[in-house]
């Protein structure tokens, strides 16, 4: 088969037809490869592209310095990738390879020339592709049809590609998301593999494990996959309560759906203590801003609801006003999402925070001189005009103050 999509023929910028010239020349094959080839398949325009080719690191460098190209980050030469700036693009180029000895973790590998080879070693058959630069397609494990068919497989026996790199599991799991149609359709061997060699995702640093989760919680499937984490016996390596709260998860899943929320929001419905964010954040590492999230969320989900009557997003907004903090509007937004609550996060997110038009320099004006009279009655007067709904202007609380 033979591409010619316009997402495909956008690819060509001055940039890449300089890098293929250079190739062509020296006679090494170039071709796009992994994921880009999987988007460009599907009709996507892909977001990062990575190539292969045949020439090895010492040779791409020995043809870039000729040719006066800029190489720049060398952290990946040593697995075989070169990544070039030509036209103001980077390009990162990687040499066919074999993995000759893996510990689960991470693999030391020897260069080929061989494409099935290499493409024999990529986590899942529709990660696996290459596409050559004429539009040509390199399937060799029918990466296409199941990208056409929306099934996700293991390349060759799920057993060794998992036990080369167990963070495959999650991988499985987060294409899962992204390409399956529907929940459940699994090949039983495959879940097979994956509960039998569910404790090598012990050995995988935390925050690998968290770049797979985030993604697999704001994707499609997230309630089929996140029991099927706890059904294979996954759950207690990568941080999640032993006993998560399931029925939680339910309802908040059904809750968030379209409203885009934070990868936090959506696990923490599993938490059922302030600890169960701690044992996360031991284990996974996440950062202090999802680490709040979290504690925000379990602290206030149940008693911070929307009020009856005419007014019901005044105990947000005041909770918003009382806070004083600047992140305290997003998690609010957080947990409007999670309760469900789209009307009233739409009009918090066209609500502006209001600003409290009185200083303590227009109370010097009218003659209070102490600093602590000065607190007491700006406290005072925020509370008159939080009774007000935020509207009472200088003049207003001022006049309210001679009263006071």
């Amino acid at each position: 088969m033979r591409l010619q999509s316009p997402q495909f023929q956008a690819l060509f910028t001055p940039g890449l037809r300089s890098v293929a010239e250079l190739f062509e020349k020296k006679n090494y094959e170039l071709r796009i490869a992994g994921g880009a080839v999987r988007d460009l398949l599907s009709g996507m325009t892909p977001q990062d592209i990575d190539f292969a080719t045949t020439a090895t690191p010492a040779e791409m460098k020995e043809m870039f310095t000729s040719a006066g190209v800029r190489l720049i980050n060398n952290k990946g030469e040593k697995h075989g990738t070169i990544t070039a700036r030509l036209h103001e693009q980077n390009f990162e180029i990687t040499t066919l390879r074999i993995d000759v000895v893996t510990d689960g973790r991470h693999a030391e590998v020897e260069f080929t020339t061989d494409w099935e080879k290499d493409a024999e070693r990529r986590d899942l058959t529709v990660n696996s592709m290459f596409l050559g630069l004429d539009g040509m397609l390199y399937d060799f494990f029918n990466g296409y049809e199941d990208l056409k068919n929306k099934k996700i497989r293991f390349v060759g026996k799920a057993n060794e590609r998992i036990q080369e790199d167990y963070l495959r599991i999650l991988r499985y799991f987060r294409f899962y998301g992204r390409i399956a149609e529907k929940p459940g359709d699994h090949e039983p061997s495959t879940l097979q593999a994956i509960k039998e060699n569910a404790k090598g995702l012990a050995g995988i640093s935390g925050e690998r494990i968290w770049v797979e989760l985030k993604k697999i919680l704001i994707g499609n499937h997230v309630n089929h996959l996140v029991r099927l984490m706890y059904e294979l016996d996954i759950a207690q390596y990568i941080g999640l309560p032993l006993d998560g709260n399931l029925d939680e998860f339910d309802r908040v899943t059904k809750n968030i759906q379209n409203l885009c929320p934070k990868p936090m929001t959506v696990l923490t419905s599993l938490f059922k203590v302030k600890d169960d964010v701690t044992n996360l954040d031991l284990r996974l590492k996440i950062s202090k801003e999802e680490k709040n999230l979290g504690l925000f969320l379990v602290k206030h989900r149940q008693e911070l609801t929307k009020a009856v009557g005419p007014e019901p997003l005044r105990p947000y907004q005041d909770f918003i006003m009382d806070s004083r903090e600047a992140s305290t509007n997003s998690k609010i937004c957080e947990l409007l999402k999670y309760q469900g609550e789209e009307h009233l996060l739409r009009e918090l997110q066209d609500w502006t925070v209001p600003s409290f038009p009185v200083s303590g320099h227009d109370l010097r004006k009218m003659g209070v001189s102490s600093g602590k009279e000065i607190g007491t009655a700006l406290q005072q007067l925020r509370e008159e005009w939080k009774k007000s709904g935020y509207h009472m202007d200088k003049e207003e609380l001022l006049s309210c103050l001679k009263k006071l």
